[in-house]
């Protein structure tokens, strides 16, 4: 850790022992790094005598993750006016925080941990770090910092925030700490059977059944290097399915052989479309989200498009083919 970073993390420390009222959030559509990040650090803050600690995420949490310690910690609504400090994780823009600017307004500091390469440095304090795979990684190093004890609850969500965002250890944000990290959660005692069956074999008769019917939309341009599917609210419903239970479906679509990049439109509202890229070799899908005001990382960002999802296909379609070239 270097010594801007360790400057930076003293002056998180003097703001949480001084602030009451302290709230831990990230990002709307929250996925396994955002949730187990808010988990383990809440945890984290709540057993080393801090009380006044709020885990705060807007929106329904995917039912893989439902498993984590401490779930039911976890608010999805909170007066904003009554927060003195908020602690964002992994949310590279305030537009991506579950609580309006005028309320955000109100709140005394930010601090803003991140891993993404395009966070704006919103926060009163940033922290951000491209390097880490994942802010389930920062988060641990943060814990090591204070010298907080890591207990099994704990590194069971820092496990599953660094698996989730590293695809299972198989993305080339995956580094050599990363995996050291992981081997010291796994001499904790945690139990990586239970953590794997949650995340990746536990998928739901609905789940499945909305990934059929989004394949069945799926359409391939430049002679197979571009895969793209579509999700609407009408295959949501029809399946019995729910917003997240789309959040896999990319994933599978970026493995087909010869596909570069995978795009998921999602439609979220009328005229809301939530965009999902993946790459696998020499595309920047950060590039491509930050045409719409998103971001991310090289080869997983994301961006919403305010427009129909067919109006929509074609604007990101547009991008996607003049980065593959």
């Amino acid at each position: 850790m270097n010594n801007n970073r360790e400057m930076l993390l003293r002056e998180v420390l003097s703001v949480i022992a001084h602030n009451n009222n302290i709230c831990i959030t990230s990002h709307i559509n929250p996925d396994g790094d955002s949730i187990g990040s808010v988990l383990a650090l809440g945890l984290a803050l709540r057993r080393n005598g801090y009380d006044n600690i709020t885990l705060f995420i807007p929106d329904e949490i995917p039912k893989n993750l439902l498993f984590l310690p401490g779930v039911d910690l976890i608010k999805k609504e909170i007066t904003a006016e009554k927060i003195q400090t908020l602690i964002a994780l992994d949310c590279g823009d305030l537009e991506r925080i579950g609580i309006n600017k005028i309320s955000l307004s109100s709140i005394d500091t930010i601090i803003n941990i991140d891993h993404h390469i395009t966070n704006t440095s919103f926060g009163n304090i940033n922290i951000i770090n491209p390097d880490s795979s994942s802010t389930g990684e920062m988060i641990y190093e943060i814990l090591k910092f204070m010298k907080v004890e890591i207990d099994r609850d704990i590194a069971t969500s820092i496990y599953a925030a660094i698996s989730s965002d590293t695809g299972s250890f198989k993305y080339d944000n995956t580094s050599p700490i990363t995996h050291i990290i992981a081997s010291n959660l796994l001499s904790i005692g945690i139990d990586i059977n239970e953590i794997n069956i949650n995340l990746y074999q536990s998928r739901s008769i609905e789940k499945t059944n909305l990934l059929i019917a989004s394949l069945n939309t799926m359409e391939i341009f430049k002679e197979g290097r571009i895969a793209l599917v579509i999700v609407t609210r009408e295959m949501i419903k029809s399946c019995n399915a729910t917003i997240s239970d789309a959040d896999t479906i990319i994933d599978f679509i970026r493995d087909i052989d010869g596909v570069e990049v995978a795009c998921i439109l999602k439609e979220v509202e009328d005229n809301v479309i939530k965009v999902g890229l993946r790459s696998k070799n020499y595309v920047d899908v950060s590039i491509i989200a930050k045409c719409f005001n998103g971001g991310g990382h090289m080869k997983a960002s994301g961006c919403t498009i305010h427009s129909s999802i067919e109006q929509g296909k074609l604007l990101i379609l547009k991008e996607i083919e003049n980065s593959v070239g």
